[in-house]
This record gives C-alpha cells, sequence and structure tokens, in this order.
C-alpha cells in the first residue's frame, strides 16, 4: 500500500507558507474572519455560550488565550469551546454543502486560541484558518452519499481537521501530524440525532465539541502521544464502519444501502480530499448567511420576501404558501416538530416558522427567534398554511444550485411565484463589504462603540500585522457587559 491519506494531508499541512498563499486568498479568510468574529459577539448574548462560559470560568486554569469580546483567560482547549459555539450559537456563520454540510468557520477558535497560546504571527494563524476551509469543505465531498444522508452529523468530518488547524500553529512534524489525526479521529463520531426532529442547544454543541478535541489531540501529539494512523482507510477506519470501501483491496466498494432520503450506492472520492492541493483554495468556494438560519432556508426565504415585496401582499391575504425544494430539504425542515417550534434552535431549523415569519415581519433577524416571537399569535395564523413539495428535477441540480420555488396563493385565488437559485451570501451571489459590516455592526452593538467596532474591522483586515495574541486582545468590549 502507498502513502496514508492522513500522512499525505499531513505532509502538505506541515509544508503550506503564509507565502506560498495568493493574496486573493488571504482576503477572502480575513472577511470570512470579520464574518466569524461578528458572529461571537452575537452568540455572546446566548444562553449556551453563557452556560459553557461560566461553567469554564468557575474551573479556572492557565490563562493561554482570551474569549472573544469578554477578554477573559483560559486554556486554550477551553476557550476554543466556548469561542466555537459563540460563532456557532445563531446558526448565522458560513455554509458550505455539497455531499455534506458544514460550517468551515467553527474551526476558526482552533487557530486563534492555538495561536494565542504559542503568540504566533497572524499570518501564520491565517494560514491555519485557510488549512481549516481546506480540509473541512474538501470533506464535505469525500463521502459519496455525505455522511448526513448516512445518519451522521457532519462534526463527524471537523474531527479530523481541527487537530491539523492546531498542529499546524504547534509546530508538528509530519509524524507528529498523523498521530494527532489519529488521536482526534478515534473518538468523535457525532450521530445526526442533535439535528433531527424537536432541537436543543447541541445542536449548534457538537461541532465546537468536535473543534474542542482537535486541540487536545494535537497538545498530546506534540507530547509523543501516538494515534492510529490508517483512521481513514484501516481495517474498521472512518471508510470501512460507514461503508463503501474495500479495506483489503484500498479501494472503493460502493455498496446499496438506505439513506436518510433515498437508497443509493454509498462509496468514496478520495481524490475529493488529496488531489491538487494547493493548486486552488476551497475557502474561494465557501459562502456566508445573510440570514441567522439553516442553510437550506435562505434560497426558499429569500424567493419567498421577493414574492411579497414585489407584489405587495399582505400576510393576512394568503390562502396557501408552496415550497417546491430538493427531498431532503422538506425531510430535515417540514417534518411535523418544524410546526410547533419551541426553542430557537428548533425554530431556525423550521422552514415553516421562517417563512411565516418573513411573510409577516418582511425580514428575518435574529430577533426572529426570541422567546417573545416564538409567542407571535401572527405567525401561528400563518404557519399551518406552508406546505413542501419536494422536486426530482430540482434534486438533480442540487448541490451545484440550490433552487427553490416560492408559490403563494391569495384567498381570491391570485397566484404569485417567484424562482431563485442562489442564495445571497453564495460565492455566486456574495455579499459586500458593507453587507457584511451591517451584519457585523448588528451582531456586535451591544458590546462594541462605533469607534470600537471601525478599529476591530481595521485589526481584522490588517491581522498580518499583529500578533496573535495582541489581535485577540484588541477584540475586547469597550462596553460594560
Amino acid at each position: 500500500m502507498g502513502k496514508s491519506i492522513s500522512r499525505t494531508i499531513a505532509e502538505f499541512v506541515v509544508e503550506l507558507k503564509y507565502e506560498d498563499i495568493p493574496k486573493k486568498v488571504i482576503e477572502t479568510a480575513k472577511k470570512f474572519l470579520y464574518d466569524s468574529i461578528g458572529c461571537a459577539y452575537g452568540g455572546l448574548q446566548t444562553k449556551d455560550v453563557n452556560i459553557l462560559y461560566n461553567i469554564y470560568k468557575r474551573m479556572g486554569g492557565a490563562q493561554e488565550s482570551t474569549i472573544i469580546g469578554l477578554g477573559y483567560k483560559l486554556p486554550a482547549v477551553n476557550t476554543t469551546l466556548i469561542n466555537s459555539l459563540a460563532i456557532r450559537a445563531l446558526d448565522y456563520n458560513d455554509i458550505y454543502w455539497r455531499e455534506d454540510p458544514s460550517h468551515p468557520s467553527d474551526l476558526i477558535p482552533a487557530a486563534l486560541s492555538t495561536g494565542e497560546l504559542v503568540n504566533v504571527p497572524m499570518k501564520d494563524t491565517l494560514t491555519a484558518i485557510i488549512l481549516a476551509y481546506e480540509f473541512e469543505q474538501r470533506l464535505c465531498e469525500f463521502a459519496t452519499p455525505g455522511i448526513r444522508e448516512r445518519k451522521w452529523h457532519h462534526a463527524t468530518l471537523t474531527q479530523f481537521v481541527s487537530p491539523i488547524v492546531a498542529g499546524k500553529l504547534l509546530g508538528l512534524n509530519v509524524e507528529q501530524m498523523v498521530n494527532a489525526i489519529g488521536i482526534s479521529a478515534s473518538h468523535n463520531y457525532t450521530v445526526g440525532a442533535p439535528t433531527a426532529g424537536k432541537l436543543t442547544m447541541m445542536k449548534n454543541t457538537v461541532d465546537p465539541m468536535a473543534v474542542q478535541a482537535g486541540i487536545l489531540a494535537a497538545l498530546m501529539a506534540k507530547e509523543g502521544y501516538s494515534g492510529t494512523e490508517l483512521i481513514f482507510e484501516g481495517k474498521e477506519g472512518f471508510m470501512d464502519t460507514f461503508f463503501g470501501w474495500d479495506v483489503n483491496n484500498n479501494k472503493p466498494n460502493p455498496v446499496k444501502m438506505e439513506g436518510r432520503s433515498e437508497t443509493g450506492e454509498w462509496s468514496w472520492n478520495v481524490d475529493k480530499l488529496t488531489e491538487g492541493l494547493g493548486d486552488s483554495f476551497k475557502i474561494m468556494e465557501c459562502g456566508m448567511k445573510a440570514f441567522p438560519t439553516e442553510a437550506l432556508t435562505h434560497t426558499h426565504i429569500s424567493a419567498t420576501l421577493e414574492v411579497m415585496r414585489k407584489n405587495k401582499i399582505d400576510f393576512n391575504e394568503i390562502e396557501e404558501i408552496k415550497i417546491t425544494t430538493i427531498a431532503r430539504a422538506v425531510d430535515i425542515l417540514f417534518d411535523p416538530n418544524k410546526y410547533a417550534p419551541k426553542t430557537r434552535e428548533t425554530a431556525d431549523h423550521s422552514l415553516p416558522y421562517c417563512i411565516a415569519a418573513a411573510v409577516v415581519d418582511g425580514k428575518i433577524t435574529t430577533d426572529t427567534f426570541s422567546e417573545e416571537k416564538l409567542k407571535d399569535t401572527r405567525i401561528w395564523q400563518v404557519i399551518n398554511k406552508i406546505r413542501g413539495e419536494a422536486s426530482e428535477e430540482f434534486e438533480k441540480l442540487f448541490p451545484e444550485k440550490q433552487p427553490s420555488q416560492a408559490t403563494i396563493i391569495l384567498k381570491d385565488g391570485t397566484t404569485y411565484s417567484h424562482y431563485l437559485e442562489y442564495p445571497k451570501g453564495d460565492p455566486r451571489n456574495p455579499m459586500t463589504i458593507d453587507e457584511l459590516q451591517i451584519k457585523f455592526n448588528s451582531l456586535s452593538a451591544r458590546f462594541l462603540s462605533d469607534e470600537k467596532r471601525k478599529e476591530v474591522k481595521n485589526t481584522i483586515f490588517n491581522a498580518e500585522e499583529f500578533s496573535t495574541r495582541d489581535f485577540m486582545n484588541s477584540l475586547i468590549a469597550d462596553k460594560k457587559i
């Protein structure tokens, strides 16, 4: 057998230098950093982030790295979890979806906390962030169909990437990097249940937990701890246990299996994971979120709002709303629990709720999922008028396109419709710097003055001029929290 998958990845990671990365890639990484830091300020206001913060604050420990915005310092392993959950908590951070969905920015705190721990220049931390996107996104194309279709959560992918990010900044050599991947990926497989049915705080927490585990794995590898090298392709490794791999002959062995939404052949595309490393960078293909909701809702929300605005419809006039979409969106977003959401976590994954709120308020914001808004009787007047319809034709277009047909039928029989293929924030319909700034300012207003918001933006877009420690200190809020 030739070189292992882990070793191929490790060699590329160890050898990559900041100077090897095109300027446009670095600038794109800064945009995602800006977006993610904004999401973190917003996430600091959530109950789940504050629960974790209070637990770890009571535990204390070495003051190795900083909690974004708050300035409190804790061990890097612990700040990683808090910061990652802060970015993730509002479901407003970035999105990449091919065979699998993922939010690569969940991994940014692995770079920030580790980079601050060893106080490397932000050039190195930006390099590690770009590596986070590279391998998280490649893993989204590795399993065919994706592991989400196989009823597992994408945190299962993150477990392979977080030790790479931390290990790069800890200066691991190739052997240590191989060990770090093997350590982390031995124990972080995550079932799909946290994003199925009635959702809880764990919906946003399982991926940050996989990010946190990778920091510990890298630290262990740095001290000489060994890990399983053939964690991908070996006997009872990732590919073997998730089906579709011939261990004896080290090649794909497609098997017919029943998934979440269809029966199909399960297999693996190793080239998607290891070929062409460094020729281009996957971060350029990642999208951002214009709404704080589950990624599959975005095109539908945009299409519905367009119908409402263009035709000046009052929600009281509506008889029925039909959303035509792909089968997996119907399965995820229209299950019975989504018609009676009682928590923010369920509501922002409920397409009926999001569409109802959009037609009632004419917008979707973080306030859409507040406890007060969940009791808005106007939304409940509309929500049961909304139904999802799966389209085989749309299924053929996904994931290259994210098609939606929003059809609104009025009580007098008049019908209006709008078709859309890409949500705002998709690389083919990107958010502008001005739009990003509006998003950042709305999320950080509680913590930062107008002057401080400008200062933080300037720091992020000139990050290479700072050490990681100084960079993290520059994010500390100037308003009383």
